[in-house]
């Protein structure tokens, strides 16, 4: 079916008009900023939590800690490990045996018990510092001298009214197998 030049500027005229109504409007950025302002801000738990482990010094053949100090933003806070009820994600400390070392077990602080307005009960949570401990059980045959063991940290970062995805720090603990 051919169109006349009339129809086909008519066709045209209607693609134009529907294209316009299906084009999105510009926002003014001031309408932008107050749209949001209602809005949590939008950040990663891994943002507001800082992991820097420290050297450990072991004899082969013993046993002996490394330590994760965790510092957590103010006005934040991580699950406790373990977390107060399953739906929560736990603080955890993933280190995989390696190079003659493996982990014997984690110990995690003593949480802080607080009330948040999101949740019926009080929550078991980690905030501004916290350290968690590896013992890390060390081969006789392990090769002596300075290691960097890899290591992750799962958090769960929550302000007072809402809680971010989970993240993972990737850590290298430092290890001198003497």
């Amino acid at each position: 079916m051919l169109l006349s030049v009339p129809e086909k500027k008519l066709v045209l005229g209607i693609l134009c008009l529907l294209a316009a109504a299906c084009a999105k409007s510009p926002v003014n950025s001031a309408e932008t900023a107050g749209s949001r302002a209602n809005e949590p801000p939008r950040i990663a738990s891994t943002d507001v939590v800082e992991a820097t482990p420290q050297e450990a010094s072991i004899a082969r053949g013993a046993s002996g800690e490394a330590l994760v100090p965790i510092k957590i933003t103010q006005g934040y806070h991580v699950n406790a490990n373990p977390a107060s009820f399953t739906y929560l994600i736990a603080t955890a400390l993933e280190l995989p045996p390696a190079e003659g070392v493996s982990v014997e077990f984690i110990t995690y602080p003593d949480p802080v018990i607080k009330k948040f307005s999101f949740a019926e009960k009080p929550l078991a949570v980690y905030e501004g510092e916290a350290i968690v401990k590896a013992t890390l059980k060390v081969d006789k045959s392990a090769q002596a001298g300075k290691h960097n063991l890899s290591a992750k940290l799962r958090v769960q970062a929550c302000d007072d009214k809402v809680c971010y995805a989970p993240g993972v720090l990737d850590l290298k603990i430092p290890v001198t197998l003497e």
